[in-house]
């Protein structure tokens, strides 16, 4: 099944969809935000070092490969988009979040040229500027049109570091198959996790609904991100951003069908027309490579 040209945008897609209810369960949890990276983090770190722990044939080399800079990179990317991705979710709109994130495909297409030479088709340039647009439709269009605020502002930087972390993740794990996944994105988390909680204090720690940041700390976040950086070692890492893009779409779907967050008109335009752009992009992917295999 890896060998199939399409294995892994089908890896990343249902990775990006595993991943779409977590700011859902994160507003259901009523937690802050260094509250949300304790939780969250020692959670998903817990479950990523156990897997490896219990997959792994080749400790010794995995721990010497997390020695190296490749490896201590993913490590803090993990840190940093663990940690700023629940600070920005607590403390500015979720739209002008999720909007930053949604610069990921652009940053992993800057960084893919870089550090490995790869280089980004026509199609996918495209397909990143019509996202963006419908994604901007849907946050700044029409009523309930997002307003810039310091908190706004903050959201925005925040998201952006978020992007540029997992952009850089992506590339780097296509370009160092070799890296232990679980071990070094569980770290990461790890590693966050210890920061909120000190921060926080255990005594707060369990104030709000734990069950639901459970949700996202031992299954949302674990299983989306293994698929999500897996992928990338078999296709793109634009392409796996592009699909990354899908929670910036069915997110506050989620919530609002959970907390009833109803979305306006121009969000669900927007969403649509991001899902029918990757959509087409999967479509015309698909037989491109399909018809070179």
């Amino acid at each position: 099944m890896t060998r199939h040209p399409l294995f892994g945008l089908f890896l990343a897609t249902f990775g990006a969809l595993v991943l779409t209810p977590d700011a859902l369960f994160m507003r259901l949890s009523g937690m802050g935000g260094y509250q949300m990276v304790g939780w969250r983090g020692l959670l998903m770190g817990a479950v990523m070092v156990a897997l490896w722990a219990l997959t792994s044939r080749r400790r010794g080399r995995d721990l010497a490969l997390l020695a190296t800079g490749f490896g201590l990179a993913i490590v803090a990317c993990q840190y940093v988009n663990a940690t700023l991705f629940s600070l920005g979710i607590a403390h500015a709109p979720v739209a002008v979040m999720l909007l930053a994130v949604a610069t990921v495909p652009v940053f992993a297409a800057l960084f893919a040229r870089i550090i490995i030479g790869e280089p980004t088709r026509r199609a996918t340039w495209v397909t990143i500027v019509v996202v963006l647009g419908g994604i901007a439709l849907a946050v700044f269009g029409g009523e309930g049109a997002v307003t810039l605020t310091s908190d706004t502002l903050l959201g925005a930087i925040a998201g952006l570091g978020v992007a540029m972390v997992l952009a850089l993740n992506f590339v780097i794990l296509r370009a160092r198959p070799d890296l232990p996944i679980p071990l070094l994105i569980g770290l990461g988390a790890a590693l966050a996790g210890v920061t909120g909680t000190a921060i926080t204090g255990p005594v707060a720690m369990i104030d709000g609904v734990v069950w639901a940041i459970a949700v996202c700390g031992l299954v949302i976040l674990p299983v989306s991100f293994f698929s999500l950086s897996l992928a990338s070692r078999y296709t793109h890492a634009s392409n796996v951003s592009l699909l990354l893009l899908l929670e910036t779409v069915l997110g506050p779907l989620w919530v609002w069908l959970g907390v009833g967050e109803e979305p306006t008109p121009m969000m669900l335009a927007g969403g649509a027309v991001v899902v029918v752009s990757l959509a087409v992009y999967l479509w015309h992917t698909g037989r491109r490579r399909m018809a070179v295999a």
